[in-house]
């Protein structure tokens, strides 16, 4: 577990950092998957009050990410008012094995609970091990896929009511 400071800042979508760490996801997707997430993304939907986007830091260096976006059911038959999907959650290599992601996710759903959210989403895959085992330990059940990689059996979509 991680025990040193992390700051956890609000960023832009598009930030310089959040760019760095957003291209290094990206990166692990197509390592462990072959292909980047093409679920389409405006960064404007991370921007407060319908999402938010988090960056956090250790010793000035940009170390994890994640954000959410509003969903309010008018998107996808799954998704219900009041939703919130978490997207691009990461830990750099080096972080990992910390509490910097579940530092991350508790802040995530913090804020979104604080916006009027009233349930996360998040759609992830069988290759990301510790990101399942990450939300369920921490209280995410199975949901109906949704999503561009509905269709797709890698795919795993997961719920917490906030």
């Amino acid at each position: 577990m991680f025990h040193g400071p992390v700051d956890i800042r609000v960023a832009a979508f598009d930030d310089p950092d959040a760019r760095k760490l957003i291209d290094a996801v990206q990166q692990e997707y197509v390592r462990r998957y072959g292909d980047p997430d093409v679920t389409p993304v405006d960064p404007a939907e991370f921007a407060p009050p319908n999402g938010l986007f988090l960056l956090g830091y250790v010793d000035g260096a940009p170390v994890a990410s994640g954000g959410w976006r509003a969903h309010d059911g008018d998107e996808e038959p799954e998704f219900r008012p009041g939703d919130a999907e978490l997207k691009r959650m990461y830990v750099v290599d080096a972080m990992r094995g910390r509490g910097l992601a579940r530092a991350m996710l508790a802040e995530l759903e913090r804020t979104a609970k604080d916006a009027g959210r009233t349930r996360l989403v998040l759609e992830t895959g069988t290759r990301q091990p510790e990101a399942i085992a990450l939300y369920r330990s921490s209280g995410y059940t199975d949901i109906p896929k949704f999503g561009v990689y509905r269709h797709t059996p890698e795919s795993i979509c997961l719920a917490k009511e906030l």
